[in-house]
């Protein structure tokens, strides 16, 4: 693993991966506590629409991205929140509607469209600098608006009820709590893909939600998990020559499965 970092791809996948799980240890904890995973799948596969935008504009697919999905996430809050359509079935509507959008733009774009299927699946072994720039931009911003509301996010994921009653406008919270979601979606984009991202969002914070309920802790261990995890993930596709997003997500779903059989005595 050592020889391998004399290569610039090589150090840029491991920034990159370092990166990533810095967003998803944080916000990944939130979307557990809350039991919003399906929201967040939802954004994740929603913002489809915007890697298809980005390759029809002629622009990098990850800037596409970032405003669909914020657009997606909010959307989704809204009308879940407001109108009388059941959360679940909104999510359903704008996840496979983004998803729609992003192969008919896709399908207009002219010539071929490059890297299409590392959107999908990742390809964090194609990361340059600007998008190590670019996910350290994404990552100050979760940190920021994290630690200015870290109260009140935890006020409404816990109790949402009770926190409604103590006068926060917890609509306002939980509407920008999706669009951290939707940042985070934007960040783990080149390390996953879309399709995949839902594991780095979920699967960490569940594992490290079994040692300790306190979100401060939760938190960082859960940034430590994600980074060994997909570290030792980056490995294994190296050097067995697999797939680098697949077998992070699979060494991740492993982890859990041996976490969950020794804390809680499973037994398969």
């Amino acid at each position: 693993m050592i020889e391998i970092l004399q290569y610039e791809f090589m150090r840029n996948a491991l920034i990159a991966a370092l990166l990533a799980s810095i967003a998803c240890g944080i916000v990944g904890v939130y979307v557990v506590v809350k039991r919003i995973v399906f929201i967040s799948g939802g954004i994740a596969h929603a913002a489809f629409g915007g890697i298809g935008l980005g390759y029809f504009l002629g622009v990098d697919p990850v800037l596409g991205v970032i405003p669909f999905s914020i657009v997606s996430a909010l959307s989704m809050g809204v009308i879940g929140r407001r109108t009388k359509i059941p959360e679940d079935t909104a999510i359903g509507i704008l996840w496979v509607m983004g998803m729609a959008l992003g192969i008919i733009f896709v399908a207009l774009s002219p010539g071929y469209a490059p890297d299409l299927f590392g959107y999908l699946f990742g390809s964090i072994l194609t990361v340059h600098t600007s998008d190590i720039i670019l996910m350290l931009s994404l990552n100050a911003a979760i940190i920021a608006v994290v630690f200015l509301f870290q109260r009140e996010f935890q006020a409404i994921s816990f109790d949402e009820e009770y926190a409604k009653a103590m006068g926060l406008p917890t609509e306002r919270l939980y509407l920008l709590l999706l669009c951290l979601i939707a940042l985070t979606v934007v960040v783990l984009i080149r390390v996953v893909g879309v399709i995949l991202v839902i594991a780095l969002l979920t699967i960490p914070a569940v594992m490290s939600r079994q040692f300790t309920h306190r979100l401060s802790g939760m938190m960082l261990l859960s940034i430590s998990l994600c980074a060994i995890l997909t570290l030792c993930g980056l490995w294994l596709s190296c050097a067995f020559n697999l797939p680098p997003g697949a077998t992070i997500v699979l060494v991740l779903g492993v982890a859990f499965l041996l976490s969950y059989y020794f804390c809680c005595g499973a037994s398969f």
